[in-house]
């Protein structure tokens, strides 16, 4: 049974790991060189993850991603939250990856560039932006900046993931319980700019996760029953 408990705890340990929020991509809504939306498209993301609860208050966190390795950097962050007035986020902090040196701020330019193709907004208080020179203090490849935001009245975190998706499902339609991220990517390339829109999730598949654990505590009972005496 010792052997057991201690796989129990391995997976109890490794299914805490796998706890990863949803992973969105982005999609280029502008179109100054195709070559630098294909690098944005490729190599940008954020993670959206559960940033507890503090008193009565829900948290969430956005951790914004540059893979690399093509020269870019994430500089203008925006959120479109039923603007003007934003119904699930308010004014939270910064948490800033090495490389990086953002601060809340009315971005300029002021809205998501090309964002008046899609109905981008820009919600006020809710965006962030590299102190300059912005391009070198972005999110360049290799570099993340997480920014952390409290939820306005009982809002939950699935609420954020609620809107989040149906956003995506009418990409063009500013809704009024959606919500889209709009970022701004500079020195693409050989240093153009693009803008970009949050596109589907990839969410982290514990499935398989759970099969190995499965397959582990299967072993380990056949291997249990072996070693139990047989009574005649």
């Amino acid at each position: 049974m010792r052997h057991l408990a201690a796989a129990l705890a391995v997976v109890v340990l490794a299914s805490g790991t796998a706890s990863a929020g949803p992973v969105y991509s982005f999609d280029g809504i502008t179109s100054n060189n195709p070559a630098n939306v294909a690098i944005g498209e490729a190599q940008i993301s954020v993670e959206v993850n559960d940033g507890g609860t503090v008193g009565s208050t829900n948290f969430v966190q956005f951790t914004f991603r540059n893979s690399g390795p093509a020269p870019s950097s994430i500089t203008q962050i925006y959120f479109d939250d039923a603007a003007p007035s934003s119904k699930l986020l308010a004014l939270g902090s910064i948490i800033e990856g090495p490389g990086t040196d953002f601060r809340f701020a009315n971005p300029q330019p002021g809205n998501l560039p090309g964002g008046n193709t899609i109905n981008f907004n820009e919600t006020s208080g809710l965006s962030i932006e590299p102190e300059s020179p912005v391009s070198s203090n972005g999110v360049n490849p290799g570099e993340f900046v997480t920014a952390r935001y409290s939820l306005r009245g009982s809002n939950t975190f699935q609420d954020i993931i609620n809107a989040l998706n149906l956003s995506v499902l009418s990409p063009g339609v500013d809704l009024a319980n959606g919500l889209r991220i709009g970022i701004h990517v500079q020195a693409i390339g050989t240093g153009g700019s693009e803008a970009f829109v949050n596109g589907p999730a990839a969410v982290p598949e514990p499935a398989s996760l759970a099969t190995a654990a499965t397959g582990l505590l299967m072993g380990l009972g056949y291997a249990w029953r072996r070693r139990k005496p047989v009574v005649s």
